[in-house]
This record gives C-alpha cells, sequence and structure tokens, in this order.
C-alpha cells in the first residue's frame, strides 16, 4: 500500500516550510527511517526520514518550493504498485514531531511535479558509481531497455569509455592531423564519427579562440545564510549593542581541566573542554547577576530564574545556536555530554525546533580558530552574547614576578537598553573570577 509523504509540522509556531534538498530520486528504492528529503524553515534546516520502505513512486513538491504544513510532498509506493499520481497541492494530515526522538516525522505535502530525464540503473549500480566517481550518462547499459547494472560501471571504471565509433577515412585523417577522437562529436550514424566531422574539427582547431572572460561562481544568498543575514542585520539596527573586553588568566582553569581528563581519562563518554568549564562558570555568574539573564520583548523586559545557554555550532552553510537548556541545574559532566549531543544534531540537521528557540544567553567560541578575541553580535532578543578566545601562553606579571601562564580574552557584548555598562562589567567580572579559580565552581 502507498505511503504519502507530508510536510512536517516541526514546531507549534511552524505554519510552512521549504523542501530545500530531496537525497532520493523518484524510482529510487526507500527504506523505512533513511534520509528522504530536507525541509528549511526560519529557525532550522532538518533532514526528514522515510516514513515507509517502498520505491519513490512520486515527488511532488519539487526543491526550492515552499508549501503549508500537512501537504502531500511526495509518494512511496510498494514494488510493482502503479497509485494514482497526484496533480496540485493535498492538504494531509499534520504530523506531529517525536518529542523523545528529537527528529520531525515525514509529513504530507505537495505541488506541480517536476519532470525530470533519468538514466535507467540499478541502486546497486548507482551507489557503486558513486564509491568510483563514475559519470553514468557515459555508461552504456546491457540491461533491459539498455538499463546500467552493476557490473556496466564496474566494466567502464577498468577499462574507460569504449573507442569512439569512426569510419577509416576518418581514422586515418585524424591520426596524420593528431586529433584526439574522444573530443570529436559524430554526426553519422549511432553517432560515429565521419569525414565532415574530423574537417569540422581541423578548422576549429585552426581558429584563434576568443578570449573568454573569467568566470564567476554564484552562491544563491538564501537558505541559513540568508536568515543570518537577516537576524544579525536586525540585531545590529534595533539593538544599542556595547562590547567589553577582558584578559583572563586560566592557568587554574587549564589545570583543572587536566585533572578533570585524568580522572575520567578511561571513560571515552566524558570529554571535558575548556567551552565546558566556560558554560558552567557562565551559568552560575547569571544567577548572581540575573539582568544578564534577560530579553526584551516588546516594551517588557523579561528576567529568567533558568538558563537556556545558546551554543554557538559553526556549520558549513551558516552557524546555529542550539540551546542547553536548564544549564544553571547541570553540573560539568552533564554539560559537556549535552553540548557534544547538540553539535552533533546540529551537523546532522537534526535539531528539533525546541531545540534552537528560547534563549536567554548566547556563548561564542572561536578559540578553535586561533582568535584572540573578537566582537560578537547580540542573538535577539537577548541582552548579552560573550565571545572566547584562544587559551594562550603568554608573560604576564603573577604575585609580582613576570612569568608564563595561560591567558584568554573574554569579550562581552550587551544591549545597553536593558543594561547599563557599570553592572555588565560587573558580571563579565565575576565570570572571570570563577574562570581564574574553577574550584569556587564545586561549592
Amino acid at each position: 500500500m502507498s505511503v504519502k509523504v507530508t510536510m512536517p509540522k516541526l514546531g507549534m509556531t511552524m505554519k510552512v516550510g521549504k523542501v530545500s534538498k530531496w537525497y532520493k530520486n523518484e524510482e529510487d528504492s526507500v527504506e523505512k527511517g533513511e534520509k528522504l528529503f530536507e525541509v528549511e524553515t526560519e529557525k532550522i534546516t532538518n533532514k526528514i526520514e522515510a516514513p515507509g520502505s517502498g520505491i519513490l513512486f512520486q515527488i511532488v513538491v519539487p526543491e526550492g518550493e515552499t508549501v503549508p504544513v500537512g501537504t502531500i510532498v511526495a509518494v512511496i509506493a510498494q514494488a510493482g504498485e502503479q497509485p494514482e499520481r497526484i496533480d496540485g497541492i493535498q492538504a494531509g494530515e499534520v504530523v506531529e514531531m517525536k518529542a523523545e526522538a528529537g527528529k520531525p516525522q515525514a509529513a504530507e505535502t505537495e505541488t506541480a511535479p517536476v519532470e525530470k530525464k533519468r538514466l535507467l540503473s540499478t541502486p546497486s549500480a548507482r551507489r557503486v558509481a558513486k564509491e568510483l566517481g563514475v559519470d553514468l550518462t557515459l555508461v552504456a547499459g546491457t540491461g533491459p531497455d539498455g538499463k546500467i547494472k552493476e557490473g556496466d560501471v564496474i566494466k567502464f571504471h577498468e577499462e574507460g569509455p569504449p573507442a569512439p565509433k569512426i569510419t577509416p577515412l576518418a581514422a586515418e585523417i585524424a591520426k596524420q592531423e593528431g586529433l584526439d577522437i574522444s573530443k570529436i562529436t559524430g554526426t553519422g550514424e549511432n553517432g560515429k564519427i565521419t569525414k565532415q566531422d574530423v574537417e569540422r574539427a581541423l578548422a576549429a582547431a585552426k581558429t584563434v579562440p576568443e578570449e573568454k572572460p573569467s568566470e564567476v561562481k554564484v552562491i544563491p544568498f538564501e537558505g541559513i545564510r540568508k536568515v543570518i543575514a537577516d537576524n544579525m542585520q536586525a540585531s545590529l539596527q534595533n539593538a544599542a549593542q556595547l562590547t567589553a573586553f577582558t584578559e583572563v588568566d586560566v592557568t587554574e582553569m587549564v589545570r583543572f581541566r587536566n585533572l578533570v581528563r585524568e580522572e575520567y581519562k578511561k571513560d571515552d563518554s566524558v570529554k571535558i573542554s575548556y567551552n565546558d568549564i566556560i558554560i558552567l562558570a557562565t551559568a552560575r555568574a547569571l544567577l548572581q547577576h540575573p539582568i544578564m539573564n534577560s530579553t526584551l520583548i516588546g516594551e517588557e523586559i523579561l528576567v529568567h530564574d533558568t538558563v537556556h545557554m545558546g551554543i554557538a555550532v559553526a556549520l558549513s552553510e551558516g552557524l546555529i545556536v542550539p540551546k542547553l537548556r536548564y544549564a544553571e541545574k547541570k553540573n560539568l559532566l552533564q554539560i559537556a555530554k549535552e553540548v557534544r549531543q547538540l553539535a552533533q544534531k546540529a551537523r546532522e540537521g537534526a535539531l528539533a525546533i525546541e531545540e534552537v528557540t528560547d534563549g536567554t544567553f548566547t556563548i561564542t567560541n572561536v578559540s578553535m580558530l586561533g582568535m584572540d578575541g573578537f566582537t560578537p553580535v547580540l542573538n535577539p532578543p537577548e541582552t548579552g552574547i560573550l565571545g572566547v578566545g584562544r587559551v594562550i601562553e603568554k608573560p604576564a606579571v603573577f604575585k609580582g614576578e613576570i612569568t608564563i601562564r595561560h591567558m584568554m580574552t573574554l569579550s562581552l557584548t550587551f544591549d545597553h537598553r536593558v543594561v547599563d555598562g557599570a553592572p555588565a562589567m560587573t558580571f563579565l567580572k565575576t565570570l572571570a573570577r570563577f574562570l581564574e579559580q574553577p574550584m569556587l565552581l564545586l561549592t
């Protein structure tokens, strides 16, 4: 029995979604639970799993189309089944996301189908072609109706493309003139290269080619990149942003991190980083300075008693900020494990809408890029964002003597409409004290 795949509802506020990518083509086999397509919303991009197994019978909504939640986007049929093709948008049942899995279920959606010319090939042939880097359009199929089989791909890879068909006279002329016949398009029967084809190739070779203009790579300004741009521009235009910097002696933090790592060196699930310690320290500092854990919504400043910490994660397509919820209640080991889980889900495009919304404060760390400091931009409607630079050994005055210490630069950007400079800098001073004396975090 066929299965209608619909546009999933990825959050309570989601009304529409954009099909940004299909991982399968029509007539491809599909297994339940494997990646089927990608949905893009204003908040996140998520990979949607196939709700059933079979053959992808019809792609109803092509890439780039935006449709309402519950719209049929595709149909999965069983082998040999020929369901009626769908024309036009058809609303289906809205499928809610399972909270425990953290991944949305595939839902129903639709738009006019896109006709695509496809090669006849077996799934194993496509898999092997991908592994070997073989262009299937160049492979001659030996199966029924010219279908390309796995053996055809392997033979092409080992032996290369077949020699072009050419008339004896054309071959002789090409040999004398030193022409590469593989680059000549034949106009004879079944693509055979003729004398006229060789003569045209000779004439073209003797013609001085015109200078080609330089090529410009065009990248569509859309998706996550466009969302980030809009948010950052709005942030700078709508908030009175000020940034304060401080250099922190984190020698004891480094020693503390090393002690914890040594204690849990046999447990692969525990990998404590500097960032984990900074998250813990920031959460504790926010409890002492609650105004920094606030959001400005309309004409109201909302001061939160729980810390939903945003952790910036850099992806190839842009920056995403998953939230570590209730960070103030978690210990160092819990923070380390949950942050890695969030980062992994971000890279896999598997974050739920609840995991990227309702943040109260954000940390962005550029230490892995070798940067000492920078000016972070607020993540509205949050009041503050902390920038973290690299830990570096450098000469410093310690107890009246010049010695080598581990130093790190922190930069705090805050909304001057919500908080004045003195309280914001006092928060930064508290945070620095926690990092300089990390044993205080254990009390």
